[in-house]
């Protein structure tokens, strides 16, 4: 290539931001300590659920296939509720997203989260913005092979307690806390924690800005959950422009009220002007409103020269009108429709998780053969039944089949029609339909059945459906 030919490509340079003090930073503040406060927390939350039964208050329990949150508990034939909380979660994202705009990324998206807790641990140990620069370009010597050092290490330490807290989420944490420190932990939960640690560390202390730009999908999405009257940040230019510094002193009429200080760009994680409009990389996490309202309070401006408003606001002020309040750009029919649509789905799952029977059952014919003929004419069909208990105490189930007189139901290695369940607990069972020889079930290709389960001292009853197979004569 020629030195002359334009280069495609530029190489990354690391972004300093500079420390800021205002409504929106103590916000992005708040909302970290809560965040990682739940994420590292919660394993160790305790939940008495009785004798033989996991006391983690948040379980996600692979090997028996289950899900624990405080008293609720989800099997896997109930996936539909996980994945009624997973379209839950979209469309809150389409929601905040068409309201607010990107205010999940620039406040509660894990990877700002944790970039924000590593940028805070790079100040303590470096200072503010310009020592960092400062650091950053000098040739490497025992200062800055102290204070990198140092900070690598705290990086470390946070990516470990990241990927340590993950696998505390699969089982007992107490328990696998001790395993892991003697070292009999299973291997997988070693890789994971590896694993989890060095994209921490990398994702958080050297991509930071570059996982929203390039690897997030999310940037380029959301511009389908936006209009225009979505609040975003804007700089208003109208008010700002043309922008340069004051003369001590004195006024100047022709200049906005913009000085051009590059507070907004200094304090900015993504390293972008927000003067320039609306770009792909903006997060919308406000620090440059913070950063612009104190600029304005020291040259004694009026503060908003940044701030959220909507493009409907836009064309408004610029008119001299006065923009259209908060809610009506909340409260507009599509978020109402996103608000409706969100309510309803978690409606039906509660409604669901109420209604739902403690006890459940599934048949599976075994199909090879389908059927099987007796010495003396009967036939007999197999099938595998499934029994779930999901009561804290034993129970009795009780198999039987309605209206097929010529059909009689025989359990596998038990006496009688009645089977024990643990509590919580499931239980396979083979289970045999055998019909007389002069039975009509006898002689028709299929006839449908339903296998009923009773529950001891209960007068509910469950049943499957399914299908016996006959001679077909």
């Amino acid at each position: 290539m020629s030195s002359s030919q334009e280069e495609l490509y530029s190489k990354r340079e690391p972004i300093f931001p500079r420390r800021v003090y205002g409504a929106f930073r103590n916000l992005k503040w708040y909302l970290m300590a809560i965040t990682l406060g739940i994420y590292y927390l919660t394993p160790w939350i305790r939940w008495d659920r009785g004798p033989e039964m996991p006391d983690q208050a948040v379980l996600i329990d692979l090997a028996n296939r289950r899900f624990f949150f405080f008293m609720i508990e989800i099997w896997p034939h109930e996936f539909y509720f996980v994945a009624g909380l997973l379209i839950m979660a979209g469309i809150g994202l389409f929601l905040f997203t068409s309201a607010l705009g990107r205010v999940w990324c620039g406040y509660a998206c894990p990877q700002t989260v944790w970039t924000d807790l590593f940028i805070l641990v790079e100040r303590w140990i470096e200072g503010d913005r310009n020592a960092r620069l400062r650091l950053h370009r000098q040739k490497w010597g025992a200062e800055k092979i102290r204070k990198y050092g140092l900070k690598w290490i705290v990086w470390l330490l946070i990516g470990l307690a990241t990927g340590g807290a993950w696998v505390f989420y699969f089982t007992d944490a107490p328990t696998l806390l001790r395993d892991l420190l003697a070292f009999e932990a299973h291997p997988i939960a070693y890789i994971t924690i590896v694993f989890l640690t060095l994209t921490t560390f990398l994702f958080g202390g050297f991509f930071r800005e570059q996982i929203c730009i390039y690897a997030c999908p999310w940037p380029r999405i959301q511009a389908a959950m936006m209009d225009e009257s979505t609040i975003t940040i804007a700089y208003r230019d109208w008010r700002g422009e043309p922008r340069g510094a004051r003369r001590k002193g004195g006024e100047d009429e022709n200049l906005g009220d913009c000085i051009d200080c590059m507070a907004c760009v200094n304090v900015c994680p993504m390293g972008i002007d927000i003067r320039d409009g609306q770009q792909l990389a903006c997060i919308t996490c406000g620090l440059c409103i913070d950063a612009c309202n104190d600029i304005m309070d020291k040259v004694g401006k009026p503060r908003g020269l940044i701030g959220y408003m909507a493009l409907t606001d836009e064309t408004r002020e610029r008119a001299g009108e006065t923009p259209r309040s908060v809610w009506r750009h909340v409260f507009r029919p599509r978020t109402i429709v996103y608000t409706v649509l969100w309510s309803g789905i978690g409606l039906g799952l509660l409604v669901a998780l109420f209604v739902r029977a403690d006890v459940d059952m599934s048949i599976s014919p075994i199909r090879n053969p389908t059927h099987v003929v007796l010495s003396d004419g009967s036939v007999r069909n197999a099938y595998d039944i499934r029994l779930r208990n999901m009561f804290l105490e034993a129970r009795d189930f009780t198999l039987s089949v309605a209206d097929h007189e010529g059909i009689t139901l025989t359990i596998e290695g038990v006496e009688g029609r009645t089977v024990t369940v643990g509590p919580d607990e499931q239980l396979n069972q083979r289970v045999y339909l055998t019909s007389a020889p002069d039975a009509p079930e006898t002689r028709e290709l299929v006839t449908p059945v339903r296998i009923w389960v009773g529950v001891a001292d209960e007068n509910d009853r469950i049943y499957g459906e399914t299908v016996f197979n006959g001679r077909a004569q």
